[in-house]
């Protein structure tokens, strides 16, 4: 990246001012944008530096929505320095045992417990004033994704003019489905890379500085359908009757279950686009072998139900492959 060594040159001269002892600084895995993430150990703790250069992130967001988490008593990272100008975080360090790393498909579903309770929280007890709406437009730019990315550019088949109207179709179901449902608190990107699993007050979250205001069910799909493992139809089925009946006990259970499946096909058609787009135009290929999970999600969701089952000729057309 230009200008990285002047600017861990601006950062270790900011850690020196903050910190006033000597430490060690060790990059650790960072996200699709352009922050960067930095483990720093002095002789008596530790801590996460996030750079995040002022002309490409912005880190207000960032910072708003951990105000919000820690009100609602969620284990968000404490910020113990900050400086907006030069774009430095000095953080808590929740440690690095994401879910991801202990996740276990064989695992007793009780183990998840704790995520179903941090998602409870974000659905009732996160305050979302003034947090931007997950509204249709937002949505609709998001499923393009699919049709501007996936279809043309990573399979190289754009949509057909009778495909572009079934898409429209489509997307008028899901949208619709997700501004029906009750609008909470949304983290967007709820899944086992973000969550940690702490010594204390687990989950630790992260990585929620795209917050929304939005559909109930979409930090619940967002969790239960991973990229990293796949749970069976009766266990996900389980697991979304068990939080409706934690947090929208009133719906219907039928139609709480076409809420999560629809809203798992808006998600999982934008992350193919996403994941196509970062490949594609960004140079980051690695994101190509994370897409067949999502992939599947859609194929095998789109035909249970005969709005979306046009879905999955599209998909068979157009074969999730390098």
């Amino acid at each position: 990246m230009p200008g990285t060594d002047q600017r861990q040159a601006k950062l270790h001269q900011w850690l020196q001012g903050q910190l006033n002892s000597s430490y060690d600084c060790l990059e650790i895995a960072g996200d699709a944008s352009f922050r960067r993430y930095y483990r720093v150990t002095t002789s008596v703790k530790s801590y996460v530096v996030m750079d995040a250069p002022p002309d490409q992130e912005s880190c207000t967001e960032f910072i708003d929505v951990t105000e919000r988490l820690l009100a609602a008593n969620l284990h968000a990272p404490q910020i113990h320095s900050r400086d907006l100008e030069l774009g430095f975080l000095l953080l808590e360090d929740l440690g690095d045992q994401l879910y991801k790393d202990v996740m276990s498909a064989g695992e007793d579903p009780a183990a998840y417990d704790p995520i179903f309770v941090a998602l409870q929280q974000l659905a009732q007890n996160v305050c979302t004033d003034d947090l931007p709406e997950y509204d249709r437009q937002r949505l609709q730019t998001e499923l393009d994704l699919f049709v501007d990315w996936y279809a043309p550019v990573h399979c190289r088949i754009p949509l057909t003019g009778q495909e572009q109207q079934a898409w429209a179709d489509i997307s008028r179901h899901l949208i619709s489905s997700a501004l029906t449902q009750p609008q909470v608190f949304v983290h967007r990107d709820f899944h086992s890379c973000n969550v940690l699993l702490t010594a204390e007050n687990s989950p630790g979250i992260i990585d929620y500085q795209d917050a929304v205001h939005g559909p109930i069910t979409y930090d619940l799909i967002s969790w239960i359908l991973d990229r990293y493992i796949r749970w069976p139809r009766t266990q996900v089925i389980g697991w979304y009757e068990q939080h409706r009946q934690r947090v929208a006990g009133s719906v219907p259970a039928d139609q709480w279950l076409r809420w999560c499946d629809w809203m798992g096909l808006q998600r999982n058609l934008k992350v193919l686009g996403i994941f196509a787009r970062l490949a594609h135009r960004d140079g980051k290929p690695q994101y190509i072998d994370l897409m067949p999970a999502f992939y599947h999600y859609i194929y095998e969701t789109a035909g249970l139900y005969p709005e979306t089952m046009c879905l999955v000729t599209m998909l068979k057309q157009r074969p999730c492959v390098r």
